[in-house]
């Protein structure tokens, strides 16, 4: 695959599958000229030597790479996937780790990687491509909303929670049941799958998964509150890749030490301490958040507080924080998984945000602002986030 980059001497950009013994080396470097952050901040990610783990675990996977010179200059990650999204199967492709060394931005090359991808998604039966930045991010919703007519329709919110070493004590009144794989498919396929965009049709395949911990059910121990409920299953993160900062604001570093400090010394103040962030961490996320009944919210915040003691204890301390994607918006409603969530709001960020295109026009759907209004008049849906996808 052969595309065209401008520059004077006219060069042309190579696009390739990914080889592993070939390309590691180059690839690592690709990486860390991307580093997420600023002068300030930024966030590292350790693959643990797979680059392509965050991929994986899909049904189908790719990684693309863009050569200049036979030098490895940028990169392109993506997946096809089985969904339901607006109460039809669908297949899916999610676009991944975009990613063009900094001396070979501005000249097509990211536009090149993106088509390409989405090449290999329809030639996989794709009815969409989505994928996730930060609202901030100019230069990428320049690309896909500005270039390539993608269409943001979500804004969800990624909060974080340390886990407390000192683990968390449970409300008395609630007990907390863990699901057998195909009780949870039941359970979800029930009371999920309707509610949300974005199921998996392959969720037991996603249950079955290593790396999938176990679903848990909580629920009042008094009968008479039975018609509320929760549940959640938890993804272990750190046995596909390490996160760790490399840069922080002084502020947050004085922070985590005063709560440390404080927390050892007087921990009948309850102070929850800071993790050492760091040093590479890796994280438990929550997918498959979902509760009914007018006490809900007490019982989400009590699975939340469970699934954190489980990392307090699990894998040597390897699992710092506790992260769950939820909707950024109450859609009107008093009851928000942003609400009953714990969370730090200084860990967390509510700006990321989701885009999708058609890679199949529908039958009913016209024009762009068709398949805009379409998604927009679905908001009243949660979003079910994959774990695969993180």
């Amino acid at each position: 695959m052969v595309g065209q980059w401008w520059k004077e001497d006219d060069e042309k950009v190579v696009i390739r599958c990914y080889n592993d013994r070939r390309d590691r080396t180059e690839m690592d470097c690709v990486e860390k000229s991307c580093e997420i952050g600023n002068d300030q901040t930024f966030l590292f990610t350790d693959t643990l030597g797979d680059p392509i783990c965050r991929i994986r675990n899909t049904p189908r996977f790719i990684m693309l790479v863009a050569e200049v010179r036979n030098k490895l200059v940028g990169s392109i990650q993506g997946s096809v996937k089985p969904v339901k999204l607006q109460d039809k199967s669908v297949n899916v492709g999610y676009v991944l780790a975009l990613r063009v060394m900094p001396p070979y931005r501005r000249h097509g090359i990211g536009s090149i990687l993106v088509r390409k991808l989405e090449e290999w998604f329809m030639s996989h039966n794709a009815d969409y491509a989505y994928m996730a930045t930060q609202k901030d991010n100019e230069a990428s919703l320049g690309l896909f909303v500005g270039k390539l007519a993608y269409v943001i329709f979500r804004n969800p919110a990624i909060l974080v929670n340390p886990v407390n070493p000192r683990g968390l004590k449970l409300p008395s009144d609630i007990g907390i049941r863990k699901l057998k794989v195909k009780e949870a498919a039941s359970w979800y396929r029930k009371h999920v799958v309707s509610k949300t965009d974005f199921f998996p049709d392959d969720i037991v395949k996603i249950l079955r998964n290593k790396l999938s911990i176990g679903t848990w059910v909580a629920y009042y121990k008094n009968n008479d509150k039975i018609i509320s409920w929760a549940i959640l299953s938890v993804w272990n993160s750190s046995k596909v890749f390490k996160l760790r900062i490399g840069k922080a604001p002084l502020s947050f570093v004085i922070l985590t030490k005063v709560c440390n400090f404080i927390g050892r010394f007087l921990p009948f103040l309850g102070l929850t301490a800071l993790p050492d962030l760091f040093t590479p961490f890796g994280f438990y996320f929550l997918y498959g958040v979902h509760a009914e009944g007018p006490l809900r919210g007490k019982l989400v915040r009590a699975l939340c507080e469970h699934v954190s003691n489980m990392a307090a204890l699990d894998d040597g301390g390897e699992c710092k924080v506790v992260v769950v994607e939820v909707d950024g918006e109450s859609n009107g409603s008093d009851y928000s998984l942003m609400r009953c969530v714990p969370h730090w709001k200084m860990l967390s960020c509510d700006d990321d945000t989701w885009c999708i295109k058609p890679l199949k026009r529908e039958e009913n759907t016209t024009s762009l602002n068709d398949f805009t209004n379409m998604f927009l008049n679905s908001k009243s849906r949660c979003l079910f986030v994959d774990p695969r996808d993180v």
